[in-house]
């Protein structure tokens, strides 16, 4: 009973520390790696959301290069559980990046779980089954490991004549022998934090590089007689870091290729050319969709059920509704679009435009910060910016909201049931009541009534328009 209980206490004093300090020197940028995107977000975003799925007491995160910019890509990430941020001074290895830590980890018994910020694609269940494999073992260490095919580049694990641990030695100062080993260390490690750091205590520089190996702890607890697990892991791209530019390429196609597989075993999403659609692994598409090539879905964009994206468009941060139409080369960007509707081709709607149901925006039709009523049109060669829109209203061609005075945007209000001719020019703030009609060139300077037709530039009123000749 006890021991369930220890284990039980273990499991729930889980603290997780990400290290994120270093440069990435092999990327060849000047951007810290774990800035680098993959899905549209940094690497060290990805590796946040896996450790907040732990549901660990605390984050912790080692930064050094570039600290406000990593530290601001975990706080975008982590909004809802704030990380401990821990300054490395100065980069001399990963055993000195955890010793920065040890302060802000306190005394308190705990298992911390050592992650690094450039491994994206690991698995919480993959980390939870390293931390059972820790607490069944009551280890003092529990690391986890792969085997390659070609491990060059990588840190070996050496077992014993007993199939135990027995050491960590890395590329560079391995033997001949020890090189030819394929079973490598991924970086991931769970730390009984007492022993941890007493252990990190006597790590000292004596490698090539001259740096403090966090590698050199788990050789140094098993011969203090301590228990080292190792957990051998089947899925070697899971926990692989990220390390150059091709990589880089590589596990954005790998994502990509999860996340369509996924929705179209999952989800009941048609790909017309799976290898030529981009959809981020954040986005929600809806069954019965049809994507055709060249489509990117990006960020946490939602798409209903039934929709059909044609080739070229690309849809970003934004809300569809069910059985929309979006023609080819549209960008849709922080938008919402309601059922039945349909876009382009080659329109554009940004900032907060919103579609409301059968509404129909057109060939090079671009609709910004707006609100299209139900079963409006405008179909052809118009600007729609800060204007509300009633519904079924028509927008003929060349139609522009000139919203900006040169100091200042203003809106205009189109109420229901308007017909707004070819080429009218609506000067803001202005307001078009319900039923009137703007003849072609139109240049509108002021309110038009209700039930109005008006001509001209400047605009004016030509007649009323009776119920009998809306009939």
């Amino acid at each position: 009973m006890s021991a369930r209980l220890d284990q039980t206490d273990k499991k729930m004093s889980l603290d997780v520390l990400i290290l994120a300090a270093g440069l990435g020197t092999r990327m060849k940028s000047r951007v810290a790696k774990v800035l680098h995107q993959l899905g549209g977000r940094p690497l060290i975003a990805h590796v946040c959301r896996v450790a907040a799925g732990l549901d660990p007491n605390r984050i912790f995160v080692v930064v050094g290069h570039q600290a406000k910019e990593v530290q601001a890509a975990v706080e975008h990430e982590l909004t809802e559980r704030p990380a401990v941020f821990v300054a490395q001074t100065e980069q001399r290895g990963t055993g000195d990046a955890v010793m920065a830590a040890r302060s802000s980890l306190g005394e308190a018994e705990s298992t911390v779980m050592i992650l690094s910020g450039d491994v994206p694609m690991v698995r919480a269940d993959t980390l939870r089954a390293l931390i059972a494999k820790h607490s069944a073992d009551q280890a003092a260490c529990t690391m986890l490991t792969v085997r390659l095919e070609n491990p060059a580049g990588y840190g070996r694990v050496v077992r014993d004549d007993d199939g135990g641990f027995a050491k960590i030695v890395e590329q560079r100062d391995a033997t001949e022998e020890e090189r030819q080993l394929r079973e490598i260390n991924a970086g991931i490690y769970c730390f009984d934090r007492r022993k941890l750091f007493a252990a990190l205590e006597r790590v000292q520089p004596t490698n090539s590089q001259g740096e403090f190996y966090l590698t050199d702890a788990p050789g140094i607890l098993r011969n203090d007689g301590e228990t080292v697990s190792i957990y051998e892991h089947q899925d070697a791209r899971e926990v692989s870091g990220i390390n150059t530019r091709p990589e880089l390429a590589e596990f954005e196609n790998l994502l990509r290729r999860r996340t369509i597989r996924r929705l179209m075993i999952e989800g009941g999403v048609t790909f017309i050319d799976p290898s030529h659609s981009y959809i981020s692994d954040e986005a929600q598409i809806g069954p019965d969709c049809i994507i055709h090539p060249n489509v990117h879905v990006e960020g946490k964009s939602a798409i209903g059920e039934g929709c059909e994206i044609y080739q070229g468009a690309r849809i970003r941060n934004s809300r569809l509704g069910n059985r929309v139409t979006v023609k080819d080369h549209c960008l849709i960007v922080d938008s919402v679009i309601a059922d039945d509707c349909a876009v382009g081709p080659f329109a554009h709607l940004r900032m907060n435009a919103q579609m409301e149901e059968r509404a129909v925006v057109g060939n090079f039709v671009e609709v910004k910060k707006s609100r299209i009523g139900s079963g409006t049109k405008a179909m052809h060669l118009t600007y729609l910016g800060d204007a509300t829109i009633g519904k079924n209203t028509n927008i003929g061609a060349g139609t522009v909201t000139c919203n900006y005075d040169g100091q200042h945007k203003h809106p205009t209000v189109i109420e229901d049931n308007v017909r707004i001719g070819s080429d009218t020019m609506l000067v803001a703030p202005v307001t078009v009541g319900s039923g009137s009609v703007t003849a072609a060139g139109s240049v509108v300077t002021k309110d038009v009534p209700p039930d109005t037709m008006v001509a001209g530039v400047p605009a004016k009123v030509k007649k009323k328009i009776s119920k009998d000749s809306k009939s």
